[in-house]
Order: structure tokens, then C-alpha cells, then sequence
């Protein structure tokens, strides 16, 4: 159907006081239990800082009752994160730059102002410019055609088809994408800088009703930590050790068996992990394989194992001490081997770089993801907070780590179930339509639907009291007296 259809409907509908539309009510006091499903669509499909105007799929009732964006985003993940780490860098510089920067009051809209209609206020308004990071021509030519595009690379080869569930990506695409995502990711390369930082700590830490620096508060998991065995203790158990210094929550949480008298549901972490000794370089003249000064040279200096024979086996066959060292000479003809090999070429550096990068750009293809289901800036609560950073910031830290650590701890794997389709059982009725509508003309259909619900819900309710009260006045009246025979 047309859009004009849905918005002439809605625009009718906006007085439901009216008489003609007394059988409409049922409807849509039936569909205020879709509502939040039908904002939850509405969010998930927002448009991003990069598109000037989205234009979405919705399913809407005859009667303008109910409005669903019938849209699932899926987005190519090294390609979404990257986008925002452009406009990460993007809205810094216009928050920088503009003078009169004001952030959005919510709700927009008063609770008895009924909400804008879009062909009277928007439609003809043009929308203000799209953010988008300038890429430069010669570094991000792989890129700078399709990277702020709604849905990039549907047309090519690097992705499945229509459907938009696999892609594909060559090294230089990745190599860029990885450049320009470096600022939302973590600057450290070795997981070791994670020690008594990651899941596990927080789980003992938890059990053990303590707090790791930095880290989370909870309840505590046991109440009975501090009576456990009172007819039992350190002055009358021979076997017992007794510390009488203070010991640090560190050592507790990293050895909890040792440092704890009843330590329960506790999580042993890895003690230490193989050492990264990869240095990310930002400067992309040094070529693929140089002398970082960050690495010192190891001096084999006083290494000499004791079972070293008197006589090594090079002065065996050359002599001791260098002797007749003229005497022996290479043959011309002798080269190492792959000599005629280059040692790297133009893009050797960005594969090595690729080789150690974290997700998501540790993958070359992959299934398109929800693009609310992908993490971007969750690696910044995981460490910790940066120093100098003022108390709001710091309990944001800790807020949102001890969030993370319960959903942790509370995810269970799913449950195999027949999936239903409610926006295709819905389209399949004879109640349903759909077209194409603006995200902000659908997001204005669904304020509005709700608050003719919410104002009939309260004439409902207001109508029933009324009602009852009537009737239960009328219930004390006396009884009338019959005329006597």
C-alpha cells in the first residue's frame, strides 16, 4: 500500500472521541499489549549517525491501531564497528567545533500535548546533514565508496545476496577497517594485563563477599560468613595457621583456598598465560619487520650451561680462536635460500597487524549480526577505569562491570524451541498491511497510537467507576410502597 494510506488513517484517527469510530475502540485498547514490542522494533531500527533519512518496512492495522517496523538491522560487524569509531571521532570534533551544542530533554513530548503529525510539521521539512567522517581518497580507497552506505557491499561478491547473511573480506578492506576502528579498541595486546580483572576474579570475589579495587560491589552470597563454626576456631585448632597481619583482597581472590577459611562457589583463574610480546605500531613508513627499541637485546652473558665441552664445535672446524681465518671463504655462487623471494611487500605489515587484532577484526568472513547485539564499547568497563577520571565516571565503571558480571553469571545456554514468527502470522490476517514509511514518521504513528490507548484506557476506567457508583447509589434507595388494596 501506499504511505499516504497509513497516514490518512492515522490522521483520522487522531480525535477517537468521535462516534464513528466507537467500534474501533475494542481495537485498540486490544493492541496496548503490543506496544512495547512495536517501540522495541522502533529502537532496534533507529537510524545511525551516518544516514541523513532511513526508510523502513512497517506492518500496520487497518484501523491505525498498531504500527511494527518489520525490519531485523543486520550489519557486517568489522564494518558497523568501524563506523562508529569514525563517528566516535566525528561527533568529538562537532562537539569541539559547535557552539550552541544542546543535548536532548526527554520525553520530547508533555504528557497531555498529543504528539506531532508528520505530513502537517515534517514532511515537508528537509532533514539535517548526515555525520560523516572525511576518508581520505588514496589511504581509504578501499573503503570510501561504499562505507557509509545503509546496507554496504549488498551488490558485490562479498556478500551472499539480498538475504545479507554472510560476507566476505579481502585483506585491504579488513587492514583499513582495522585503522580506522583503533579507537574504540583496548591498547593492550597481552591478556596478562587482565590478571584479577576478568570474569573469574569477579565470580570469587563475589563468593567471597569482597570487592577487587576497581572492581564491583554485590550482596552478600552467603550470610553466614562470619559465624560459620564459632565452637571452632583459630585458638583451638592445632592445625590451623594463624596470619595475624592483614591480609590484601589480592591474595584472597587469587589463592582463595589458602588465604580464605571457607571459601564456596569460587572460580580459580589462570594463574598466567603465554607472554604477548607484539607492539602495535601506529606509524605505517616502518616497514614489516624492524628492531621496536621497546625490546632490549638479551645478553647471553654468564649463560654458559656447565656440561659445555672445552672445545666448541665451531673452533673443532675452524680452529681455535679464529684461527686461518683468511684461509676460509664462501663460493660466490652460494646464496641463502629464498633469496630471490621479497621479504614482505605493500601489505605484509597490515597482516601481521590483522593477525594479532581482537574481535572483530580477527575474522576475514562471518555471519551478519543484530546490530544492537554487537559490543562496542564493552572492552573499556573490562579494564580499569583510567586515572584522574572524575567520580561519575568511575561509578559508571563499576556500574556497568557489575551488570556485566551478573548477566554472566545468570546466562544459560538456549533451549532448543519452535520459533514463531508473530509479524508473519500477522501479515498472513486479512487486518494487516504494509509499506514503506520514514523511521520518524513510524516512530510519531506509534507515540500517537499509544496515547489514544492510554486516553481511552483512562475514559474506560473512569466510565466503569462512574457507572458503579450509580449503581450502587441506586441499589440504597429505599423500596417504593405499594398502594394498600
Amino acid at each position: 500500500m501506499p504511505p499516504e494510506h497509513v497516514r490518512k488513517i492515522i490522521k483520522d484517527h487522531g480525535d477517537m472521541s468521535n462516534r464513528k469510530f466507537r467500534n474501533d475502540k475494542r481495537v485498540h485498547l486490544g493492541a496496548l499489549k503490543y506496544v512495547p514490542h512495536a517501540v522495541m522494533k522502533l529502537l532496534e531500527n533507529i537510524p545511525f549517525p551516518w544516514e541523513q533519512v532511513r526508510e523502513v518496512p512497517v506492518l500496520y492495522h487497518i484501523t491505525g491501531a498498531i504500527t511494527f517496523v518489520n525490519e531485523i538491522p543486520r550489519v557486517i560487524e568489522p564494518i558497523y564497528h568501524a563506523q562508529w569509531s569514525s563517528m566516535w571521532l566525528a561527533m568529538r570534533r562537532e562537539k569541539r567545533d559547535r557552539r550552541h551544542f544542546k543535548r536532548m530533554r526527554f520525553p520530547p513530548f508533555d504528557d497531555e500535548e498529543p504528539p506531532l503529525d508528520y505530513g502537517d510539521n515534517v514532511l515537508d521539512v528537509d532533514p539535517l546533514e548526515a555525520i560523516q567522517l572525511d576518508l581520505d581518497e588514496t589511504e581509504d580507497s578501499p573503503i570510501i565508496e561504499w562505507f557509509y552506505d545503509p546496507r554496504p557491499l549488498i551488490d558485490t561478491p562479498h556478500v551472499n545476496g539480498p538475504s545479507y547473511k554472510y560476507w566476505s573480506l579481502p585483506l585491504p578492506v579488513m587492514a583499513n577497517l582495522y585503522r580506522l576502528g583503533r579507537t574504540l579498541l583496548s591498547d593492550h595486546t597481552d591478556i596478562n594485563a587482565s590478571y584479577l580483572f576478568d570474569k573469574k576474579s569477579f565470580f570469587t570475589a563475589k563468593a567471597l563477599n569482597m570487592a577487587i579495587p576497581g572492581g564491583p560491589k554485590f550482596e552478600p552470597l552467603y550470610r553466614d560468613m562470619d559465624n560459620y563454626d564459632e565452637d571452632w576456631n583459630e585458638f583451638n585448632d592445632i592445625n590451623k595457621v594463624i596470619i595475624r597481619q592483614q591480609i590484601r583482597t589480592e591474595y584472597k581472590v587469587a589463592f582463595p583456598h589458602l588465604y580464605n577459611s571457607l571459601p564456596r562457589s569460587v572460580s580459580i583463574s589462570p594463574y598466567h598465560a603465554t607472554k604477548n610480546v607484539y607492539i602495535r605500531t601506529d606509524d605505517p613508513d616502518l616497514p614489516a619487520f624492524y628492531f621496536d627499541p621497546l625490546i632490549n637485546p638479551i645478553s647471553l652473558r654468564g649463560a654458559t650451561p656447565k656440561n659445555t665441552p672445552l672445545v666448541s664445535h665451531e673452533d673443532a672446524i675452524f680452529g681455535p680462536n679464529g684461527q686461518d681465518d683468511d684461509d676460509f671463504e664462501l663460493s660466490e655462487e652460494l646464496v641463502p635460500f629464498l633469496d630471490e623471494r621479497p621479504l614482505e611487500n605493500d601489505i605484509t605489515a597490515d597482516a601481521i597487524a590483522l593477525w594479532w587484532a581482537p574481535e572483530p577484526y580477527c575474522r576475514r568472513s562471518g555471519h551478519t549480526r543484530r546490530a544492537q547485539d554487537i559490543p562496542l564499547v564493552k572492552n573499556w568497563y573490562l579494564e580499569h577505569c583510567p586515572p584522574n577520571q572524575p567520580v561519575k565516571v568511575r561509578v559508571s565503571y563499576q556500574k556497568l562491570l557489575k551488570c556485566y558480571v551478573l548477566n554472566e553469571l545468570k546466562s544459560r545456554s538456549e533451549k532448543a524451541m519452535t520459533k514463531k514468527n508473530l509479524f508473519r502470522q500477522l501479515k498472513a490476517t486479512k487486518f494487516f498491511q504494509t509499506t514503506r514509511l520514514d523511521w520518524v514518521e513510524a516512530g510519531l504513528q506509534v507515540c500517537r497510537q499509544g496515547y489514544n490507548m492510554l486516553n481511552l484506557l483512562i475514559h474506560r476506567k473512569v466510565g466503569v467507576r462512574h457507572t458503579y457508583h450509580e449503581k450502587r447509589a441506586d441499589s440504597r434507595l429505599p423500596e417504593p410502597e405499594l398502594p394498600a388494596p
